[in-house]
């Protein structure tokens, strides 16, 4: 068995895009609180997707519809599409990224993209920067019922590749990524470029840990030699 594809977050891994979570977060939580969740169950420590979770549970237990949680739910991440447009006006590729996709294509391997961002804004950073044509599948979170880190998210990506967790490489650079590749068995690979530090992604399951985006090629490289070794 060989490393057959990659999948890459983007947002922080392959991307810079300056979005401003707390301000995301604080905006969300007040519309939630508008639309009568209890502020005591909301916090700005959490993503708004975990505020989300919480919410539903909240909405059920009080014998809501999931057509009211499906409501407040699309205003919530229309709140968050909004700033992630406006990130992405103004966001950059990190230094050798389109470098390190050309390499990896040329290694013949399948290209996976795998983020929580929406697909809107997904599609705004493809076109801009010229990248969409190196992806075999890409997976924003309007695809998935539960994003990263369910394995939910992965897994619809890896299915769109064709392969299979032992096969597959996960980067990103954060400990949602590492924890999603962990629990499906995929070889993990931890990114310092965001908002999980060295020791939190390993902590959170990384089996590697590089540096730069450009290491990518030459450890891809050397698990294919270490693999064929050991089988």
């Amino acid at each position: 068995m060989v490393i057959k594809a990659i999948i890459f977050d983007l947002d922080g891994t392959l991307a810079n895009f300056n979005i401003d979570y707390k301000a995301v977060r604080a905006e969300v939580r007040s519309f939630l609180i508008r639309a009568g969740l209890p502020a005591s169950i909301l916090s700005l420590n959490e993503t708004i997707f975990e505020m989300l979770k919480k919410s539903k549970i909240f909405l059920k237990n009080n014998g809501k519809s999931e057509k009211t949680f499906t409501e407040i739910q699309s205003k919530a991440l229309a709140i968050a599409e909004k700033y992630e447009l406006e990130a992405a006006k103004t966001t950059s590729l990190f230094p050798g990224v389109l470098e390190t996709l050309k390499t990896l294509k040329k290694m013949r391997l399948k290209l996976g993209l795998c983020t929580i961002n929406s697909e809107k804004s997904v599609r705004y950073i493809l076109k801009r920067f010229e990248i969409k044509v190196f992806f075999d599948a890409i997976t924003p979170r309007n695809k998935v019922k539960n994003v990263k880190p369910n394995i939910e998210h992965l897994k619809a990506t890896m299915k769109d590749l064709g392969t299979i967790p032992e096969e597959t490489v996960i980067v990103g650079d954060s400990w949602v990524d590492m924890k999603s590749a962990r629990d499906l068995k995929a070889i993990a690979v931890g990114l310092p470029t965001g908002i999980s530090s060295p020791k939190e992604l390993i902590a959170s399951g990384a089996n590697y840990f590089i540096t730069s985006i450009t290491d990518l090629p030459t450890l891809i490289t050397y698990l294919n030699k270490i693999i064929n070794v050991s089988s």
